[in-house]
């Protein structure tokens, strides 16, 4: 490996000096990585190589502060991006030992050693790396939770879909399968809702549903008791003959504040009458 040296230098310039090599080399020991680096720049934009010259300087330049701020905005980015988080750890890992054969080599070349700049150098280097490391995989965590519990907000509003009709009737349409976690959101759900919205009539419509287990049954009944006490009538439509199987099985009875209708457009016909 050829490269440029003057007495003068220091290892930072050294480095910037012989770029073209340092990448060579980096790209070398990142062997995973190297044929990742266009798909990871397309997905989230993060420019691997310039990025390990930004983190380079930060280390040697012992900048803490701004090494941090830097391991912080790539933890939100490669969570983001659900980005291989094994990736990041073999090229950070690249960058250590590259560092290295470079930090021999400028020393083979310094008329000047100093074992105790050496040693010195060893701990500025493995400190810098392994700070940049644990800010990032903590940023990262930290972040990655913040958008799954997003996500689950989402899915759970998404799950307890109420759709205002009028200011006092609202429509809850209810689709797929329920079992006890999504009746419990359900409950929740409904009871703010109601109490937000001030709904005095809430049309359920389970003609979306195909089948329920007796226990999710007595759950359902327990929102439509709740609605109830809060001076809500609840219109039940569309339930198929295995819904009301079920529920002659169970014995369980409903609200008598409950109305059954057959479908949901016969309650938006009468409720809309009146």
């Amino acid at each position: 490996m050829e490269l440029t040296y003057e007495n003068t230098m220091d290892l930072k310039t050294f480095i910037q000096e012989n770029k073209q090599s340092f990448e060579e080399t980096l790209l070398l020991e990142a062997v995973n990585v190297r044929d990742k680096i266009e798909e990871i720049l397309y997905i989230g934009n993060i420019d691997l190589v310039n990025n390990a010259h930004e983190l380079i300087v930060y280390i040697i330049d012992g900048d803490e502060l701004s090494l941090k701020n830097f391991a912080q905005q790539e933890g939100i980015a490669w969570a983001s991006h659900s980005l291989t988080v094994s990736f990041k750890l073999e090229w950070i890992q690249a960058i250590r030992r590259t560092l290295w054969i470079f930090i021999q080599e400028f020393y083979e070349h310094s008329e000047q050693r100093n074992i105790e700049d050496l040693f010195e150098m060893e701990r500025k280097i493995n400190n810098g790396v392994d700070d940049f490391l644990n800010t990032f995989f903590i940023r990262y965590t930290t972040y990655k939770d913040k958008l799954l519990k997003a996500q689950q907000e989402m899915v759970e509003n998404l799950s307890v879909p109420i759709i205002p009709i009028n200011n006092s009737i609202c429509i809850l349409p209810l689709i797929g399968s329920i079992d006890s976690r999504r009746a419990e959101i359900l409950n929740e759900k409904v009871l703010t809702e109601v109490a937000n919205l001030r709904i005095t009539t809430l049309i359920m419509d389970l003609s979306g549903i195909a089948e329920m287990e007796g226990v999710v049954i007595s759950d359902l009944m327990k929102v439509i008791e709740g609605t109830s006490l809060m001076g809500c009538k609840t219109v039940i439509t569309g339930m198929r003959k295995e819904i009301v199987t079920e529920i002659i099985k169970s014995d369980i009875p409903f609200n008598q504040h409950t109305e059954t209708l057959a479908t949901l457009q016969q309650a938006l016909t009468e409720y809309f009458k009146e």
